[in-house]
């Protein structure tokens, strides 16, 4: 029926959400909020959370023409964070 069905899998994502959910941490472990910030990047083999921008990209591509026969895929936005297929 011309639809299509697409998942995008944000990764940890640098909004006030990420930025709340860190200095939370950071007060539970009473630590540096940079050293938590600094711990979670790590993780990441991009070394760095996405940006907003880079998220609205991705989303902006599955959404448009370029992407129309693109369907029943998860696309994942997370610096290599999932390492898996």
């Amino acid at each position: 029926d011309g639809v299509t069905v697409n998942l995008l899998l944000p990764g940890r994502i640098a909004t006030d959400r990420v930025a709340a959910l860190d200095a939370a941490r950071a007060e539970r472990e009473q630590r540096p909020v940079t050293e938590v910030e600094a711990a979670s990047k790590a993780t990441i083999p991009a070394r760095r959370y996405g940006t907003p921008a880079e998220f609205g990209a991705s989303a902006a591509f599955l959404c448009g023409a370029p992407a129309s026969y693109i369907t029943g895929t998860a696309l994942r936005c997370d610096g290599g964070l999932v390492r898996s297929l």
